[in-house]
């Protein structure tokens, strides 16, 4: 039912867009399998004039999942329309709109399959996420949930989980977001939406986790054993699906590429000119023709089984230096991670220069002592440097860190404190910070900072996160209530390139066990659904990690930055990263990371396992080369 309510106020001109507020309850959390039980649809017009409203239940035709969580029961659920009597009047209101919802990815997401099932098109171009929108406002909040919002700008809730009352609330908070944003000066962190509902970007069904470790080479003359690597290479006699299925079966880890940890190539070729045998050739890989390798499938030698272990009790472990650098890989194999040294940071062809060499400071700001042994207690200062080279900004930064404050990247609401560098009055926030009447600080500021703040100074958004240095290391608590870790990274607006975040699932050998493996843009979620890209705006993207779905063989999870263009991220900047407990969660970690100058590909982050924990590093290393190669080095297949 149409219903005309309260306006929107459109506090900024550029802010002026037609805007269809968004919210959906569903059965569960995947878009590829779960369904939507309910939509509500509010649209705005660009003076922030409300011109429709639309709600309905769902009949979805399984399971409503969750009862306790969203009270849609199968009786009340029964007389509903189903999704595709009702696509047509949601995509007239989405039509030439703006989506705007509360993890909007989340919402645009389930549309686009919903829509895909009912054979339609998604007419939504881009979103506007207002948890994204918040994380730039950063107000004085526990978390950024919608409850927590619409506490803080005073916006009622009466029926959390309803899907109308929640888009009611949403357009409250959104109201008071832009203001706010307005006050900051900031952009609107709008996102052009792919086309996600078309069938080519579910996820492949998961490969069959190997339980076995990989024992290496296959000798000449002996056995194959459990856990080994196999890749197979041109035309077969077997079907090639009856052949991988009888390999699995046996316990053997068949492969999409190959590497320096392949076991063996089978192949009937024996001069194929394919990308694995070329490979298999230059790695010194064992080559086995189908017959003898059918032969060795009969006697397939027991292997060693991985041990998932239980979690221990949290640990934070922060070095007093950043981790050495492993020689350039792929040119050795290294130790399994369990076995690694833990300051060991294995990553394919680093640089030339160690992660280890110190950023010498220039004669404008104090000279940074040692890092501290841990950095467990609540931080108070959120400290923004404004002008200066960016040697001299990095090096202020680090001080910051080292004092245990946050290095913000942007000026938002919980900035405390302005660092003003050479030329920094010139910088265009100049203007807020005097308006807001922020304290401003000359460098020597950072060498003889003043009394902390007392009890009665208000909290601030990441007050309780560990602020890490590069190379700092987290012992993670036990799981999230979710199962999910999320790892933000977020950066300078740009606007002469684009930045890419992408995960690279690895296993004992720092290889990914197939393609899927690599989650990147075009294919933004593994196979096992355990890892998955989200964009939340031209300058923040984030990967969550569901540990608990991880298979035993998984030993690091890397996340990694590449630039598409010239630029180099000398020229974007420091990178800021962040680790939570869930997408509207306050962090657990954070650091910033802004000692890359010619590098185009940027390693941020990993989760690793160590023993029976799982640990979150900062890392911070550079690679000069493009994404393929660090792609190639973790064994990606590229075409």
């Amino acid at each position: 039912m149409l219903s005309v309510a309260a306006d929107l106020d459109v506090p900024r001109p550029d802010y002026a867009y037609d805007w269809a507020l968004v919210d959906v309850e569903t059965s569960g959390l995947v878009p590829r399998r779960d369904r939507v039980l309910s939509v509500a649809v509010l649209t705005f017009g660009p003076d922030g004039t409300q011109t429709g409203e639309f709600s309905t239940l769902v009949n979805p035709g399984c399971d409503p999942g969750p009862v306790h969580v969203h009270g849609l029961t199968p009786e009340r659920l029964a007389g509903a329309p189903t999704f595709d009597q009702v696509a047509g009047r949601v995509g007239a209101l989405l039509q030439d709109r703006v989506l705007v919802a509360h993890n909007a990815q989340f919402d645009y997401d389930f549309l686009a399959h919903e829509f895909a099932r009912a054979r339609l098109y998604l007419p939504v171009t881009q979103r506007l996420c207002t948890l994204a929108l918040n994380r730039r406002v950063e107000p004085p909040t526990d978390d950024l949930s919608l409850a927590s919002l619409a506490a803080h700008y005073g916006v009622p809730q009466t029926r959390a989980h309803d899907a109308l009352d929640d888009t009611r609330v949403l357009a409250g908070i959104f109201r008071a977001s832009l203001t706010e944003a307005a006050r900051l000066d900031l952009p609107l962190p709008l996102v052009p939406c792919p086309p996600r509902q078309d069938p080519q970007f579910a996820p492949n069904p998961p490969k069959t986790p190997c339980a076995f470790r990989n024992p290496g080479r296959l000798e000449p003359g002996g056995p194959l054993v459990q856990g080994m690597k196999i890749a197979i290479t041109g035309e077969t006699a077997t079907a090639r699906a009856e052949l991988v299925s009888r390999s699995v079966g046996a316990g053997l880890n068949m492969m999409s590429s190959v590497s320096r940890h392949t076991s063996a190539l089978v192949t009937n070729e024996a001069a194929s000119t394919s990308a694995k045998a070329r490979r298999a050739a230059t790695e010194g890989v064992p080559v086995l023709d189908e017959h003898t390798f059918l032969r060795l499938l009969g006697d397939v030698r027991p292997g060693t089984p991985h041990v998932k272990q239980a979690p221990a009790s949290p640990v934070l472990s922060v070095p007093s230096a950043p981790p050495a650098v492993v020689p350039a890989a792929p040119a050795a194999p290294a130790a399994p991670a369990e076995e690694r040294a833990p300051e060991m940071l294995p990553v394919p062809a680093p640089r030339t220069e160690p992660a280890t060499a110190a950023v010498t400071a220039p004669p404008s700001v104090p000279p940074s002592p040692p890092a501290p042994a841990a950095v467990a207690a609540p931080r108070r200062r959120r400290v923004l440097v404004l002008g200066g080279t960016h040697e001299a900004a990095s090096a202020a930064r680090v001080r910051i860190v080292d004092l245990g404050w946050a290095a913000a990247l942007n000026l938002s609401a919980s900035v405390t404190d302005i660092v003003l560098l050479p030329e920094g009055e010139t910088d265009r926030r100049m203007a807020r910070v005097t308006a807001l009447e922020l304290p401003v600080h000359a460098p020597d500021w950072l060498g003889a900072p003043p009394a902390p703040e007392t009890a009665a100074s208000p909290a601030r958004p990441g007050a309780a996160a560990a602020i890490l240095p590069r190379g700092g290391v987290l012992d993670l608590p036990t799981l999230p209530s979710d199962g999910r870790w999320h790892l933000g990274a977020s950066w300078a607006r740009q606007t002469d390139c684009e930045i890419d975040v992408v995960a690279f699932v690895l296993d004992e050998d720092e290889q990914v066990s197939c393609d899927g493996d690599f989650v990147f843009y075009g294919a933004p979620e593994s196979p096992d659904g355990a890892v998955r890209l989200l964009c939340d705006g031209p300058t923040e993207q984030s990967v969550t990690v569901d540990l608990a779905v991880l298979p035993p063989a998984v030993r690091r999870v890397a996340i990694a930055a590449a630039i598409d263009g010239a630029a180099v991220f000398g020229d974007i900047g420091a990178v800021q990263i962040t680790l939570a407990p869930g997408s509207d969660a306050p962090a657990t970690a954070q650091a910033t990371l802004d000692a890359a100058t010619s590098e185009r590909t940027l390693l941020l982050a990993e989760l690793y396992r160590r023993g029976p924990l799982w640990r979150f590093r900062a890392v911070g290393q550079g690679y000069d080369q493009g994404l393929e190669a660090l792609v190639r080095g973790y064994g990606v297949e590229v075409k």
